[in-house]
């Protein structure tokens, strides 16, 4: 995650959804799966990936460090 930010966790994937939690600085978070959702603009880009880091929990892949400005996991299904 990127350093400096807290981090808004979602019950879906985009910011219409609720926020189920806010991560602190500098948490790291598994990726299980990747799905399409709002685009977002972060430190790390611009982007329309949501991570999937746990049972209907989303974080928008443009705060997420992963590496790439593509899917780096499977699709949600």
């Amino acid at each position: 995650m990127a350093p400096g930010y807290r981090l808004n966790v979602r019950s879906g994937p985009g910011t219409v959804y609720s926020l189920v939690r806010v991560l602190p600085e500098g948490a790291m978070v598994p990726i299980y799966c990747q799905t399409p959702g709002s685009t977002v603009t972060g430190p790390y880009g611009t982007s329309n990936i949501w991570d999937n880091i746990s049972n209907g929990q989303y974080v928008s892949d443009a705060y997420v460090n992963t590496g790439s400005d593509g899917y780096v996991a499977d699709r949600c299904s």
